[in-house]
C-alpha cells in the first residue's frame, strides 16, 4: 500500500520540538472558559467538528475574527499619565503637545516627559486652547470664590485643593505613609494641611510653579478646589505647568497656536561658525515650480489690509464698493484735490493685460514691465508733534535687469526738522541746491508707469504715501516673505538679504543711512528668486509645514477605515474656532467650523468627532482623527483680546465655571480611546503689551526729543519689568486625560 503524502501542515505539526510540545500541552490545560467558547463557536463556523478521522474541514482563512476592542481590564487601554520616576529638566513646551499629537497619530518621536501607553490603540486626539485659564486660579492668586469657600482637614491636600507631590513626582505611597503618622512634613517644599484635630490652624499656600526648578505637574484635588473649577478636576489627574514659545534675549511672546499647528521640517545640520541669518532649508521633498510674476500680485484685500490707498481700477466691477472708496479718499485727504496722483489709462484692471505679441514665451514677466521702487523720507513735522509727518527726499527706480531708471533728491514743500541721516543718507549737503519738487517727481512717474508696469518693493506703502500716488499692480515683498511667527510682525529687507540672497545691504544703517538703489535691487532679486522657486518659497510652509497636512500623510489603521477591505485612508483633521476661518490655520484642515461663541465651539468639536453624515469626504462622515478648538470667552472676559461685543457674564467665577462645565461636558461626550488635550496657550499677556507700547513710544521719541523732553523714561528698572512680564506670560497650563 502507497504511503500517503504529508501536505505542508502536517509536516508543520511533526516538526514540533519536545519543549513546543510541552508549552502547547500546558497552555490547553489553562484555556479560560471564554477561549473555549470562541473555539466551539469557530467550529460551528467551520461547518462541522472533528470527528476522529484522518480528515478535517479547515475553515475559510478569509473569516478572520475582528479584533476586540481594548479595555482596562485586559491591560491594553490607551493612557497619558505622568510618570513618578520622570526627571524633567525644563518645562513642557507647546511644540512637546504637538509632538504628543505626531507620536499618537503620525508615528512621531516619543516623548521623554510623559508615559503613553498602548498609543496604537488611541483613536482620536482633541485638542483644546483656553486662553485666560491661568495656574493662579488653581493656588488662590486669582480669587475666584470667597476664602470661606476653602474646605478644611482634607488628607495630603494642600488649602488650595492641589495635591503636590514630593521630589516632582506622584508621590502616592508617600503620602500615605505620611498619613498614617503624626508629622507635618512638607512635600516638595510646599506646606501641606492632613487631618489633625481642627483647633490646629491651617497652614500658608504658596504660588503653584514658583520655583523655576519646579517643572512638574500638581495633582488636582477636584473636592477641594474652589467651585468653578471643580469639573476640571474630576476630568484631569494633573495640571502642567506648559511654557509658550518666545524670545528672551528680546523679551517677545510669539504665537501658541502657530507652536502647535505649524509642525517644523527637520532641518540639516549647519554650520556652527555661521552668523547671521541662516540660508533657508529646502525639505527633501521641495521642487522648484517656475511662476509667473503675476502670480505674485498683491489681492485687493491683501491691500486693504496693509493699509494702501488703492488705485480705484480695484473697485471698477462695484459701483457700491467704488462709492466708499471715493468717500474714504477725500475723507482722509488722499484724493487727487489733495495732491494725490493715480496712474493713467487703468479704468479696469484688465486694461493691464498685455497684447499676446508682447508676451515672451517662458517668460516670466508675462509681457509686463517690471520696476522695482525705494524710496527715503525726512521728517517735516515741528518737533515733538506726533504723529510725525515723513516727506520725500530720494526716490529711486530700477528695471528688470537691475539698471536704474530713475534716481533723484526731492526738496520737501515744508521745511525739515529731522533728516533721519543715519537710516535715510540725506544730509543738508546732499539736498543744497536741489529744486525738484515732489510735483515734478509724479509728473516723470506717471510717464514711466504704463498700464503694464508692476511696481515693486519692501512694504511699499510707506513710500507710495510719500510719493502721493497710487497704482493697482502691487509686489509687496514684506508679503511675500511673510514673519516666521506670522502677522503683525515683518521681517527687515536686510534680513530677507541676508538669508536668502546671501548679501549684506544697508551696510550703514544707524551711521551713514541706506542706499535707496541698493535696496531697490535687493527686492528685485528677491522677486526674481521668488518666481524660480515657487509661491510657498520664503513662507512658513518652505520649512514647515500645517499639522493638518501632516497628519494627512499618515494612513488611518484598518480598524478605524470605513471600509477595513477597502482603500488605504489617510488621517484628517478639523479645525474650530471664534470667527472667519477661510484664511489662517483652517485652510489646510479637512473640515472648518466656524463659532460665534464657547457653547458651538464645543457642539462643533462634538459634530467632528461623531462624523458629519451629509459630507461627501469619507474621512469626515465617519468622524476625524484630529480636532483642534478654541474657547474665547474667558480670553475676551479677561481683557487678553479685545472682543466686538459685551461678555454677557457678571463674574469671573461666572465665566470660569461656563468654560469648564464645557470642557468636562466635551469630554463625557468624546468616544473611547479619544485623548483630550487641554491648554491655555499663555498666561496673562496684557502687563507684557503695556511695557511693550511704552518702549516703542519711547524709541518713537528718543529719535525727535531730547532727553529731558521725553514724556517716557526708558531705564534698567523699565527693561527689567518688561524681562518680567515677558517671563510671566509665557507660563501658562496644560491638562491631558484619554477618555
Amino acid at each position: 500500500m502507497a504511503k500517503r503524502k504529508r501536505e505542508y501542515r502536517e509536516e508543520r505539526a511533526h516538526n514540533s520540538g519536545v519543549a513546543q510540545t510541552l508549552a502547547q500541552v500546558r497552555d490547553s490545560q489553562q484555556l479560560p472558559a471564554e477561549s473555549s467558547i470562541a473555539m466551539d463557536e469557530d467550529v460551528q463556523l467551520n461547518g462541522k467538528a472533528d470527528d476522529g478521522g484522518d480528515w478535517e474541514v479547515a475553515g475559510s482563512k478569509r473569516q478572520k475574527r475582528l479584533k476586540k476592542e481594548p479595555t482596562k481590564e485586559k491591560g491594553n487601554y490607551p493612557s497619558i499619565t505622568h510618570s513618578s520616576q520622570a526627571r524633567l529638566q525644563s518645562m513642557v513646551k507647546i511644540s512637546d503637545l504637538q509632538n504628543l499629537i505626531l507620536y499618537t497619530l503620525a508615528h512621531g518621536t516619543g516623548p521623554q516627559w510623559c508615559s503613553v501607553r498602548h498609543h496604537a490603540n488611541l483613536r482620536r486626539v482633541v485638542v483644546l486652547m483656553v486662553p485666560g485659564l491661568e495656574a493662579g486660579m488653581f493656588d488662590g492668586s486669582i480669587a475666584l470664590e470667597p476664602e470661606a469657600h476653602a474646605v478644611a482637614g482634607e488628607d495630603s491636600t494642600s488649602s488650595n485643593g492641589l495635591h503636590i507631590p514630593a521630589s516632582g513626582g506622584d508621590g502616592d505611597q508617600l503620602q500615605k505613609d505620611m498619613s498614617s503618622l503624626a508629622t507635618d512634613l512638607p512635600a516638595d517644599g510646599v506646606e501641606v494641611k492632613h487631618a489633625y484635630p481642627s483647633s490646629q490652624p491651617p497652614q500658608k499656600r504658596r504660588k503653584l510653579n514658583n520655583s523655576p526648578d519646579d517643572y512638574y505637574p500638581t495633582r488636582l484635588e477636584p473636592d477641594s478646589l474652589p467651585q468653578p473649577l471643580q469639573p476640571l478636576g474630576r476630568v484631569f489627574e494633573h495640571i502642567w505647568p506648559v511654557k509658550t514659545p518666545g524670545d528672551e534675549k528680546y523679551a517677545k511672546m510669539h504665537s501658541p497656536m502657530h507652536s502647535l499647528l505649524i509642525a517644523p521640517i527637520p532641518k540639516p545640520k549647519e554650520e556652527k561658525d555661521w552668523k547671521g541669518a541662516k540660508p533657508p532649508a529646502e525639505s527633501k521633498t521641495w521642487k522648484n515650480q517656475r511662476t509667473l510674476v503675476t502670480e505674485l500680485l498683491a489681492t485687493t484685500d491683501e491691500l486693504l489690509d496693509e493699509r494702501y490707498v488703492v488705485h480705484p481700477a480695484h473697485f471698477a466691477d462695484d459701483e457700491k464698493l467704488a462709492a466708499i472708496h471715493s468717500a474714504l479718499r477725500e475723507k482722509h485727504e488722499t484724493s487727487t484735490d489733495h495732491g494725490w496722483v493715480d496712474t493713467r489709462q487703468l479704468a479696469t484692471l484688465a486694461d493691464g493685460n498685455p497684447p499676446e505679441h508682447l508676451i515672451e514665451a517662458g517668460a516670466v514677466t508675462a509681457g509686463r514691465h517690471i520696476l522695482a521702487m525705494d524710496c527715503e523720507m525726512c521728517i517735516t513735522s515741528p518737533v515733538g508733534v506726533t504723529p510725525q509727518v515723513f516727506s520725500l527726499t530720494r526716490v529711486s527706480v530700477v528695471d528688470w535687469d537691475g539698471t536704474a531708471v530713475l534716481d533723484e533728491l526731492v526738496k520737501p514743500s515744508d521745511p525739515i526738522t529731522n533728516y533721519l541721516t543715519p537710516y535715510s543718507g540725506i544730509t543738508p549737503e546732499l539736498l543744497s541746491g536741489v529744486t525738484t519738487t515732489l510735483s515734478d517727481i509724479q509728473t516723470k512717474l506717471l510717464e514711466v508707469l504704463t498700464p503694464y508696469t508692476i511696481l515693486i518693493g519692501h512694504s511699499l506703502n510707506a513710500d507710495l504715501n510719500a510719493l502721493h500716488l497710487t497704482h493697482p499692480f502691487i509686489i509687496d515683498t514684506s508679503l511675500l516673505y511673510p514673519h516666521p511667527r506670522g502677522p503683525p510682525l515683518k521681517s527687515s529687507l536686510k534680513w530677507l538679504s541676508q538669508k536668502y540672497l546671501s548679501r549684506e545691504i544697508q551696510a550703514g544703517h544707524g551711521k551713514t543711512g541706506h542706499d535707496s538703489i541698493e535696496d531697490a535691487k535687493a527686492c528685485l532679486d528677491l522677486v526674481k528668486q521668488k518666481c524660480e522657486k515657487g509661491k510657498l518659497w520664503g513662507t512658513p510652509e518652505a520649512s514647515a509645514e500645517s499639522l493638518y497636512k501632516r497628519l494627512g500623510r499618515a494612513l488611518r489603521p484598518k480598524r478605524d477605515k470605513a471600509n477595513p477591505m477597502g482603500p488605504d485612508e489617510f488621517r484628517s483633521g478639523a479645525y474650530i474656532d471664534h470667527g472667519v476661518l477661510s484664511r489662517g490655520f483652517g485652510q489646510h484642515a479637512a473640515l472648518a467650523i466656524s463659532c460665534s461663541n464657547d457653547a458651538e465651539v464645543i457642539a462643533g468639536i462634538q459634530r467632528a468627532v461623531a462624523g458629519d453624515l451629509e459630507s461627501p469626504d469619507t474621512a469626515i462622515r465617519n468622524g476625524v482623527d484630529f480636532v483642534f478648538g478654541r474657547l474665547r470667552e474667558l480670553e475676551y472676559f479677561r481683557g487678553w483680546s479685545p472682543s466686538e461685543t459685551t461678555s454677557p457674564h457678571a463674574s469671573l467665577a461666572a465665566v470660569v465655571a461656563q468654560t469648564t462645565t464645557l470642557i468636562q461636558q466635551l469630554c463625557d461626550s468624546l468616544p473611547p480611546c479619544t485623548a483630550l488635550i487641554v491648554f491655555s496657550g499663555s498666561g496673562d499677556p496684557k502687563e507684557l503689551r503695556e511695557m511693550q507700547e511704552l518702549q516703542k513710544q519711547f524709541k518713537e521719541e528718543y529719535k525727535v526729543k531730547k532727553w529731558d523732553d521725553l514724556s517716557v523714561r526708558w531705564t534698567d528698572v523699565e527693561e527689567q519689568k518688561l524681562r518680567e512680564a515677558a517671563a510671566e506670560a509665557r507660563r501658562g497650563v496644560g491638562f491631558l486625560v484619554v477618555k
